[in-house]
């Protein structure tokens, strides 16, 4: 996949099992976007490769070697591809930031799967784009692999969150702090439409393309509300819903995405946009996990509220759509909606298939004793799930200092479980399908991508492979289960990432 940085892809290759491809944003969204080309880097060639993911999507492994692969770069197109780059605005760090746009992305087409779905083909890094702004269109390496490996992280975890095909590397240089090998990456979602879309015709104040929008996305990911006198209200709500029930995930598995700008919230609810992201190694729920959050806007304990914050925006700008009692009664959803998925997601993590009026206090305890002791998060749960009600003994109290703390708080917890109607062998098996054993830490990604710099891809694959069964044993894996050494604990990701 040779190719000289200023050449444009190639007229669309016809392969006889190539996916079907359309464009229904380019065809019925006219000025709401750029027609481009992806601009190919110097030097490319794919890198790595999700197996799963191909399967999923009907490619068999003859995509991933030349001639096929050249679409992995940009350099070839398939029948029905019209590449194109969206436009859209957003607040940043809670502050307007005006037209934003993809600078660096292009969406290449959507593929229709034997299912009935449809899945988006974004390529990221493909070059210069009229929203590129200050930037080059560019992507690093390190961002590509610290992407694909979230996006399939969260995907295993259960997590709703668009999903990564493909890396492409190159000798061409991009620099940032210094210079690096640029890459791609071929990211597939239902949708790639943002709260930012909506809020970039509301504040150019084109209520018309506000409404087109919005009907577009609720004819194809709501075609339920299609014909209902309160369809927007209805769309609304479910958008709102869908946000809560995100966060609640997020917080309960201990992600942090560290940019929630609201040009990076999906309407349709999933995680995109993977930038300075990191996964709770000790608790700290004020953990920050990019270094350019100096107001710590995007704390992990925060995100809930900001996800609120975000809607309200959204909600402000589809305010042409429906009353303020509507808007109001929507948004009133969102608070009940986290609050009972959390609590369910909590209980199971704790073991209680019943809910008690205990839990709340319960809870609350063991993350203050995890605060107080800096306790790994993902470890602490994953050791409870081995603790057997009728005995003292506890897997988890050496990991304590505060000894005393911690067997009050046993105590109750083990007489707590004593009221469930289930035996220790059913509560471990489900608390096992809940708890992780394996998380992405950033550690294990940095050392990904320290490899992956020297074309080795030995350490992403097998990370890769155990991130897909996150919660089962493994012990072929049991290295990639331990608590990071000191520094690991302490890597700085930043936007750039």
């Amino acid at each position: 996949m040779e190719s000289d940085s200023s050449s444009k892809a190639e007229n669309p290759s016809e392969f006889e099992d190539a996916p079907q491809f359309n464009n229904s944003y380019g065809q019925q969204l006219s000025g709401f976007y750029t027609y481009l080309q992806p601009t190919p880097l110097r030097g490319a060639h794919l890198l790595y490769h999700s197996a799963p993911l191909a399967q999923e999507l009907g490619l068999d492994e003859s995509w991933f070697s030349l001639p096929k692969a050249a679409i992995w770069a940009g350099e070839a197109l398939l029948s029905g591809m019209e590449p194109l780059a969206q436009v859209y605005s957003g607040h940043q760090f809670g502050v307007w930031a005006g037209q934003l746009g993809d600078g660096r992305g292009i969406l290449l087409g959507e593929q229709q799967l034997s299912d009935g779905r449809s899945m988006d083909w974004h390529l990221k890094g493909a070059g210069l784009t009229p929203y590129s702004r200050m930037g080059d269109g560019r992507a690093v390496l390190r961002s590509v692999v610290r992407e694909f490996l979230a996006s399939e992280a969260l995907h295993h975890l259960g997590i709703p969150t668009s999903r990564a095909l493909t890396i492409v590397t190159s000798e061409h240089p991009v620099y940032r702090e210094q210079a690096e090998r640029g890459a791609m990456l071929l990211r597939v979602a239902e949708s790639h439409v943002r709260f930012g879309h909506f809020e970039h015709f509301y504040y150019r104040q084109q209520p018309a393309q506000v409404k087109q929008l919005a009907d577009y996305v609720i004819a194809r990911h709501w075609p339920q509300c299609v014909g209902q006198a309160e369809c927007y209200l209805l769309w609304f709500t479910d958008v709102v819903k869908r946000t809560a029930r995100l966060i609640a995930q997020w917080q309960t598995i201990g992600f942090a995405h560290g940019v929630m700008n609201t040009d990076n919230m999906s309407i349709l609810g999933i995680t995109m946009d993977y930038g300075p992201f990191g996964f709770l190694d000790d608790y700290v729920p004020g953990y920050i996990c990019n270094h350019s959050d100096h107001q710590g806007r995007y704390a992990f304990d925060n995100q809930p509220a900001v996800a609120l914050w975000n809607l309200h925006r959204l909600g402000q700008a589809l305010s042409g759509l429906m009353s303020v009692e509507q808007l109001q009664l929507a948004l009133s959803a969102y608070e009940p909606e986290l609050m009972a998925a959390y609590g369910q997601q909590m209980r199971a993590k704790l073991g209680f298939v019943e809910s008690s009026s205990q839990d709340n206090e319960l809870l609350t305890e063991l993350l203050s004793l995890m605060t107080q002791e800096g306790r790994d998060y993902t470890r602490t749960f994953r050791l409870l799930s081995q603790v057997e009600m009728h005995s003292a003994q506890s897997p988890l109290r050496d990991d304590f200092i505060d000894r005393a703390g911690f067997d009050s708080w046993y105590s109750r917890y083990r007489a707590r479980l004593q009221q469930e109607p289930i035996d220790d062998a059913q509560r471990q098996y489900l608390m096992k399908a809940v708890n992780p054993k394996y998380i992405l830490r950033n550690y294990l990604a940095q050392q990904a991508i320290d490899h992956a710099e020297k074309d080795d891809i030995q350490p992403l694959q097998r990370l890769h492979q155990a991130l897909q069964h996150p919660f089962a044993e493994q012990p072929e894996f049991d290295d990639l289960a331990k608590l990071p050494p000191d520094w690991g604990k302490h890597l700085e990701i930043s936007c750039s990432s």
